[in-house]
């Protein structure tokens, strides 16, 4: 319990930090350190899925179970995406419900609800001392799966946005093939495995990434750059390593602090949300349409979409009958968590000049879900202690 409630704290301290640094550094210079931060983001989550990765291990004669496993991720991803698309739909005048551009701008923005936050998530559940526990273990494909099926889903979306580009052809060329090279080479390779082996892997791959994003944008401009996200490269590359369960002492503390690091980090990659005059940047977006917004308004439908957000999350509750319902009901809170990939597409909404209230409103709810985050992962060990309780008995 003492690690989520210092995962709570953290993430609160990177909270008040990214609203209070702006004004007392000057803008100009807070927008001259943050790229360190974001690069170190990203490097904690690239350590972090590699050793997700390096837990992953399939029984690749049992494939079919996990194509069934994939299927009720993606409904688990729908699920809260639709509900909140069509509930922004329904705060748009009336006249924009036949309207082909708000709908796309909706069903980008609502995407933010998909994804499960792994990152955070498994280290919390590793945490909470679930790591040899079946809520654990399933959780953890379904939060993969369904953080792929959003990166997947992304791309039919941006073409919505843009229309068909080459670029986004090679990404997903990459995919497939970060996939299948996963598969076909699942724990086979003798990697140095430490603690600063791995970090050394992540920050390799986030660099590499980022090298390819700035040249591929320094010769086609901006909307022609190629990004490809960390996530599914280095949790393949862990996915690819021959797994040593143990770990010295050395790997276990520095492993927890750079997982302390990653929640400071994510509460800090937050966008400024105080003092900012959200109907005002809503450009000429459709959903900017919804008019303004007063901040008792913006918080009632942050309550809206949250709850909405995550009654979608509880598709595996439908699921999974060999297990009892309070297993079902653990591993359903357990997909609450929302983080990076989620916080990701709303940076990529704003890329394409989506703003207003609605912006607002999905950053504060992603923001709340972090927040109760330790909530949800005490809860989900509560339940998860009885039910073993109970099938001992």
């Amino acid at each position: 319990m003492k690690k989520i409630a210092l995962f709570s704290i953290f993430l609160v301290l990177g909270l008040i930090c990214s609203q209070t640094l702006p004004t007392v550094l000057g803008e100009l210079t807070f927008a001259k350190i943050k790229p360190v931060f974001d690069s170190s983001l990203y490097v904690c989550l690239a350590f972090i899925m590699i050793n997700v990765g390096r837990e992953f291990e399939l029984d690749k004669s049992r494939w079919r179970s996990y194509t069934a496993d994939y299927f009720i991720a993606m409904a688990t991803a729908a699920a809260p995406w639709l509900l909140i698309c069509f509930y922004y739909m329904i705060l748009l005048p009336s006249n924009y419900l036949s309207d082909w551009d708000a709908w796309k701008e909706t069903l980008l923005l609502s995407r933010f609800a998909a994804p499960t936050s792994a990152g955070i998530l498994f280290t919390m559940l590793a945490g909470a001392g679930l790591k040899q526990s079946w809520v654990y273990q399933k959780t953890r494909v379904l939060a993969i799966f369904d953080d792929l099926d959003t990166i997947l889903l992304m791309i039919p979306l941006q073409i919505f946005m843009i229309g068909m580009k080459w670029q986004l052809g090679v990404v997903i060329v990459i995919v497939f093939l970060c996939l299948y090279f996963g598969w076909t080479r699942l724990n086979r390779y003798h990697f140095h495995q430490s603690w600063s082996s791995i970090l050394g892997y992540a920050t390799i791959l986030v660099f590499a990434f980022q090298g390819i994003y700035a040249i591929t944008k320094n010769i086609f401009g901006p909307d022609g750059a190629i990004h490809i996200e960390v996530l599914l490269p280095a949790f393949i590359l862990g996915m690819i390593m021959k797994t040593k369960h143990i770990q010295s002492k050395t790997d276990e503390t520095v492993t927890s602090i750079i997982s302390y690091l990653f929640m400071f980090l994510v509460g800090f990659s937050a966008p400024l949300f105080i003092g900012v005059d959200f109907a005002a940047t809503a450009g000429d977006c459709v959903i900017g349409q919804v008019g303004s917004m007063s901040w008792g308004e913006i918080a009632m439908h942050v309550a809206i979409v949250t709850l909405l957000s995550n009654v979608g999350k509880m598709v595996p509750m439908l699921f999974y009958r060999d297990h009892s319902l309070t297993e079902r009901l653990a591993l359903s809170i357990g997909m609450f968590t929302r983080g990076e990939v989620g916080a990701g597409i709303i940076f990529v909404s704003i890329g394409y000049g989506l703003g207003g209230p609605l912006l607002a409103i999905s950053l504060l709810t992603i923001l709340a879900n972090l927040i109760l985050t330790g909530g949800f992962v005490i809860i989900v060990r509560r339940l998860a202690l009885k039910a073993d309780k109970g099938s001992n008995e």
